[in-house]
Formats: structure tokens, sequence, C-alpha cells
């Protein structure tokens, strides 16, 4: 092998070494620069996502409630201190339209209306206030009454303290709070005052990452209430589409058709109009199942219906624009977030490198990336999914206050935060390591990450076994066994190092490639080892265990990658 490939290998090597430690020890590190030059859902998913959709029986009864968006804790417009700070630099870091726009390259010519999924344009009037009429002055539902929840024994009582005492905590576990909902007697909703069932469901749909137990979880709570006839909100209805459509990985027709269901029963069978926030779910799981005539006509319904365009709609413009890998509809739907006085943030630009990448505009993505990287604050990242959704719910009363006083842009951009975040380095790690092979450019990538004191996520390290199976295996590849190994490694020990964090664990997809990554790589003997060593760790349901093993069996029936480089070492094989 050169000296150059060993040089690439080093970095590598080093860099994923280093990031993979304990974060709870930090560490000090002179960084070595390099010279710069998932599958649709499985039958199973397709059966539970049925079943997930089975509500109790539905008591069709007239909804009396205001249309209003789910309770949350006050906040100041100034946005979390610590996250944001008290005063804003305005020298470099003011960032001015001129310097905002130029990010993507804008073409004379060529406007937001330009690129609108629509065939003819909208927004030419003042919307209504349709969805927010005042329909009745009562703050809670009319059954059950105000605080006249059902009667409950001591017994009772004492479990109902215990689940109020829990629900005041954010920070709760949403599986501890749903266990001490089901120690209550049954048909349990109806021991629940209305605050508490409110406060229930908001507390089981913050999720960062949704899964089947989340959405299971979610719909039995939520079928307790209709079989007894207890109104839902608006909110509330809005987190029931949000399971349907995404707690799989990818989101596929099946997921769409689910969302599609809860939103119809939402609807015609409850009598709730849905919001701006129910469009911008099902437009975004439209775009990501693929149907983009499906995703022009809901985007066209929220329109005529008088809804507003939010900062969730801009962004699923663009991530729909670069889907299409209309370049010039990415930089359209930009602009018009940044003409709605719409912050500029980690998550909008992140979803702008993405969408250049689909549009086949790897150039202008780096150039973003190189514009985050001016731009990062370690002080104001947020450190946890929770800190995230404060950062947005001050983005939007931002953007707000700006409709009303446009001056205050400038200053309240000038303090968003910008720079690269672990999505950041999950788009380039999948775009350099698993398309392109770029080993080179991902060992910079690591050094920056390091750099950034950003913590390796379990998806990076995905990316890198995709990156083994896909770019491995081949003669003169620097992708080599030698080098997987050392990365396997490094994972496990990241593992043993960081139990108590959720964001680096053994899941199916990573099973799978990693197994397919020793098979490319190495041979079948090695891979059944890793696989041995893999499943008393990983611990897998029946479901995830029925999931995996067809594809075991698919890499058994490979040929043996070890024979295959016995051949190459002979002379005898083919390249």
């Amino acid at each position: 092998m050169s000296h150059g490939s060993s040089s690439i290998e080093a970095c590598f090597f080093g860099s994923l070494t280093c990031a993979s430690h304990c974060h709870k020890h930090k560490y000090k590190r002179q960084i070595h620069r390099s010279p710069r030059t998932p599958t649709p859902s499985s039958a199973t998913e397709h059966t539970l996502a049925k079943k997930s959709i089975t509500y109790g029986h539905s008591i069709h009864r007239r909804q009396h409630t205001k249309t209003y968006l789910s309770s949350k804790a006050p906040f100041s417009p100034d946005g979390p201190a610590h996250l944001l700070g008290e005063q804003a630099e305005y020298n470099e870091s003011i960032r001015t339209r001129e310097e905002l726009l130029a990010l993507v390259d804008q073409y004379e010519g060529y406007t937001s209306e330009d690129h609108i999924p629509l065939s003819e344009l909208h927004r030419k009037y003042q919307p209504s206030d349709g969805p927010h009429l005042t329909v009745s002055d009562k703050e809670v539902d009319e059954w059950p009454p105000p605080f006249k929840e059902w009667p409950a024994d001591a017994d009772t009582k004492e479990k109902l303290y215990d689940l109020e005492t829990m629900l005041g905590v954010r920070t709760t576990d949403p599986e501890i709070i749903y266990q001490l909902y089901k120690d209550l007697p049954q048909p349990r909703a109806p021991y629940l005052s209305a605050p508490v069932r409110h406060k229930l469901l908001h507390h089981l749909s913050i999720i960062e990452r949704k899964n089947e137990q989340s959405m299971l979880r979610y719909f039995s709570v939520l079928n307790d209430m209709k079989s007894t006839a207890i109104p839902l909100n608006i909110s509330e209805w809005n987190s029931a589409v949000s399971f349907a459509a995404r707690w799989v990985y990818r989101s596929t027709e099946t997921e769409l058709e689910a969302a599609m269901y809860v939103w119809r029963e939402m609807e015609h069978v409850a009598g709730v109009k849905g919001n701006e926030v129910t469009f911008n779910i099902l437009f975004d799981v439209a775009c990501k199942a693929g149907k983009y005539t499906l995703a022009d006509m809901l985007y066209k319904g929220m329109l005529d219906r008088g809804l507003p365009e939010t900062r969730f709609t801009h962004v699923s413009l663009m991530y729909f624009n670069g889907l299409k890998e209309d370049g010039d509809g990415v930089r359209a739907a930009f602009k018009a977030l940044e003409n709605a006085g719409q912050i500029i943030d980690t998550v909008v630009l992140n979803c702008l490198i993405a969408s250049f990448i689909r549009c086949n505009e790897a150039s202008q993505a780096e150039q973003i990336y190189e514009f985050m990287k001016r731009k990062a604050s370690i002080e104001q990242r947020p450190k946890t999914y929770l800190e995230q959704r404060n950062l947005t719910e001050t983005y939007q009363t931002w953007a707000h206050i700006v409709k009303q006083s446009p001056d205050r842009y400038v200053e309240y951009q000038a303090r968003s935060s910008m720079g690269p975040d672990k999505h950041t380095y999950h788009i380039l790690f999948n775009t350099f390591g698993v398309e392109t092979g770029d080993l080179e450019k991902i060992a910079v990538f690591l050094d920056e990450l390091i750099e950034l004191q950003i913590p390796i996520d379990g998806s990076h390290f995905l990316a890198f076994f995709k990156g083994f199976a896909g770019h491995g295996g081949i003669r003169y590849t620097k992708w080599t066994e030698d080098l997987l190994e050392r990365t396997w490694s490094i994972f496990m020990t990241a593992l043993e190092e960081n139990e108590d964090d959720r964001h680096l664990y053994i899941s199916k997809w990573m099973v799978l490639w990693s197994l397919r990554a020793f098979a490319k790589c190495v041979g079948k003997a090695r891979m059944i080892e890793i696989w041995e060593g893999m499943r008393d760790r990983w611990n897998p349901s029946q479901d995830e265990l029925d999931w995996i093993l067809p594809y075991l069996g698919e890499l058994m029936d490979m040929r043996d990658m070890a024979l295959l480089r016995q051949s190459w070492v002979l002379g005898t094989g083919s390249k």
C-alpha cells in the first residue's frame, strides 16, 4: 500500500479513536490535519403499522373547545440565556440578509414564486383567521366536567398523586409515566382531570426518536380516552398523526396511508379541523414517501384554508425541492424563508446541505458547511433534545416579533446558533463515506468534529460500516480489513464507556451493516464471530430476530471473501 494511503488510514483511525472517547472525561489533543486536496419497511413493520391504527370504539360527539396549540411552559422572547447569550456581537457575527442569501448563489431573474410547487400562485392577499375562530369560551371540554373526574378510592388516589408528581418533572422518562398510568384501574382515563389528561398526552408525545414502542404507548392512552368519549384537542390529534407517520426510520406509503387515516378521523369523526401543524406533518411524510403529487395537493390545501406558512413549512419546501433535484427550487424556498422573517439556524442550514447534495451540488453544500464552521459556538449549541425544542420555540417567537418590528431581524439573527452539530456530520459522513467513499474527506471531518467538541453518534458509526460494505473488499481499496477491525474495536469500546448514552447503541440496522461490512472485507468466518458476539449484547426481540435472520442467510450464500483474498495473493483471482 502506498505511503499516502497509510497516512489517510492513520489519520482516520486516530480521529475516530479520540472522537469515541467518553465525553465525561475531557481530553486535549493536537489536531493532525491531513492534506485537503435503510430499506423500505419490512413485512413485520407493515403489520405493526396496521395494528397501530386499530382504535377502540369511538363515540361521536360534538367538540366544545377552543382551537389552540398545546400549552407550553412560558419562555422569554429573548430565549434561554445560556444558549443565546445576553448580548449579540455586532461586528463579524451579524448575519445580514445579503450574507445569508449569498450562501445559495441566488440567480438573477428567479423569485421564490417561480418554484412554488403549484399550478397557480397564492399568498396574493391577506389570509383569513378561519382556523383561529373561537367556538366556545369554555377552557376545557364539556365532558368530563371541569375537575369532576370519576371518584377514586384511597389506593387510586395514591396512584394518581404519583402520576401527577412525575408529570411535573419534564425530564421523566415517558415509559415511567406510561407504567404509572397503566397502574390505574380500568378504564383509567376518566379518573384523570382535564389538565392531567392533557399533560399526560403531551409528555408521551415529547420523543426525540419516535419508534414502535413510543407509538404504541401513545395510541394506547389515546384509545382509552376515545373509548370513554373523552374529546382530544388539536395538539393531541397532531401528535397522533405524527406518530402514525414517523414511528419507523424511513416513512413509506404505508405510514403515509396511516397518517391520512388519522387525519380523516380527526376531521370527519371527531370534528376537529386540522391546522398548519397538521398539514406540515402530512406534507413532510408525503415528500419522504415519494408522493410528490399528494404533497403538492396538501400544500395547496393548506393555503386554500388560509393557514399560515410556518418555519417548518419553509424547511419542508426546501427538502421537497431537494428530493426533486431542483437546485433553483431549493434556493427559492430558502429565500422565501428569509423574506418571511424566519430565523436561520443549524436546522435550516443542515436541510440546505442535504438538499443541495440531493441536487448533485456537493460544492455548494461544502460552502455552506464552511460557513457553519466559521459561525460555530460551543456555548450556543443546545446540549439536549429539550434544549433544542426550547430554542426552536424561541426562534418562532422571534419570527412573530419580526413581523411586527422588521428592524429587529438583524439583532435576532445575530444571536442564532448556526454551527455544525451531530446531524451535520451525519449528512457529510453518509455523502462522502457511503456514496463517494472518500476516506480522506472523512478523516478531515472527524478531525473537525473533535475540534468542535461534538460527541460521536451511533449514526456516524453506521455510516462508516456502510462505507466499508460499499467500498471495501476490492483490490487497492483504502477501506481495508485492518481499518474495519480497528473501527469495530473503537465502536465496542465506545459502547462500554458510554452505556447511558441514548445516541450510541446497537440497532438492527447497525447489526445488518456491520455484518455486511465484515462479510465483504474479511470473510464469512469473521462475520459469524461478530454476529455471535454482538447478539448477546444486542439482546434482540423475536421480531428483530425474524427480521435479521433472512439477511444473515443471504450473506452466508455469498462467495466467501476470505477465499477470494487468498486467490489475489496467489495471483489467480479476478479483480
